[in-house]
């Protein structure tokens, strides 16, 4: 068990607000991708709906994580970095945790079928029962793992447009299920170079290689390309002016190849980390939105 921290950061409280990991809340801005990428997002009634499935996304997430270190604490207590984790450094009962859970897991499924369409809901629903069934018993299955995690990302783009009411395209969702599978590959590959093959924090990764791991980000980064490039062009089409979608595609790549620099040193374990930490990543991000928002709302 880690070490308690002393003052405030090592009391229960910190320690339940730290165990509902709302640093990881950045990933939820997903729900956004939708609504920005048709354009109508400046839409008051849009943007309410979407504002509301990423709080509920939120919510439901924090009971997620919640769930997995309450099941995952001896596993966490061998990791070098995960034993610092509420849960597994006695700073929460596993008790509290998994009621605080439910609450989570409760709350936020009445709200969307109270206050949103329907449809986020049954969104909301697939994500909880997929990721609990990836707590419970997925996550030692080799790439049945991979897909569980990736279709948490793509899930929250799919909320976002249902929430909303917005068609999404097909090469949409493409991107979001490839370049998710590309970012979870890249992640699976950092444990294991920081970590080890022999390492018993992680079942399935002993299932893996570093060469297969570099293969399915390299070949999901194949994919995640083609269909941007086919999103960008079908965007693209609509529009007579500068042809902002297809030069959107440069900082998109040229993203994806920064980000493949920090996987292959190992050091992709948390993604959102790497983005707000990785000054010329996030400025090709930067970049990639402002050409996308003048191909979506100046086209």
């Amino acid at each position: 068990m880690a070490d308690r921290p002393a003052g405030f950061r090592g009391s229960p409280a910190w320690g339940l607000v730290r165990a509902l990991r709302p640093r990881q809340w950045v990933k939820n801005v997903l729900v956004l991708a939708a609504p920005l990428a048709s354009g109508l997002i400046v839409e008051l009634d849009v943007l309410r709906a979407s504002l509301l499935a990423f709080l509920l996304f939120c919510a439901i997430s924090s009971a997620v994580y919640l769930v997995n270190d309450a099941v995952d604490v001896e596993e966490d207590r061998r990791h070098p970095v995960k034993r610092h984790r509420p849960i597994a450094a006695g700073l929460v009962p596993r008790g509290l945790a998994l009621g605080l859970a439910v609450v989570l897991f409760v709350v936020p499924l009445a709200l969307a079928a109270l206050l949103a369409r329907p449809e986020l809901a049954w969104v909301l629903g697939i994500y909880a029962v997929l990721q609990l069934a990836y707590c419970f018993a997925l996550k030692h299955q080799p790439v049945i793992d991979l897909a569980i995690v990736a279709s948490g990302f793509l899930l929250r783009t799919v909320a976002g447009g249902v929430a909303a009411g917005i068609a999404l395209s097909q090469w949409f969702l493409l991107v979001a299920a490839f370049g998710s599978l590309f970012m979870v590959a890249g992640k699976r590959y950092s444990e294991l170079v920081a970590v080890g093959e022999g390492a018993a924090t992680r079942r399935s990764l002993k299932e893996y290689s570093e060469s297969y791991l570099r293969f399915v980000w390299s070949m999901s980064a194949g994919v995640t390309v083609t269909v941007y490039s086919l999103w960008a062009f079908e965007v693209g089409a609509s529009g007579d002016g500068v042809p902002w979608a297809a030069i959107s595609i440069a900082p998109f790549v040229l993203g994806l190849l920064r980000h493949a620099v920090d996987l292959d040193k190992g050091e992709a374990g948390e993604p959102e980390a790497v983005v707000l930490h990785d000054r010329v990543l996030l400025s090709l991000a930067v970049v990639w939105l402002v050409t996308v928002a003048l191909a979506v709302f100046g086209g």
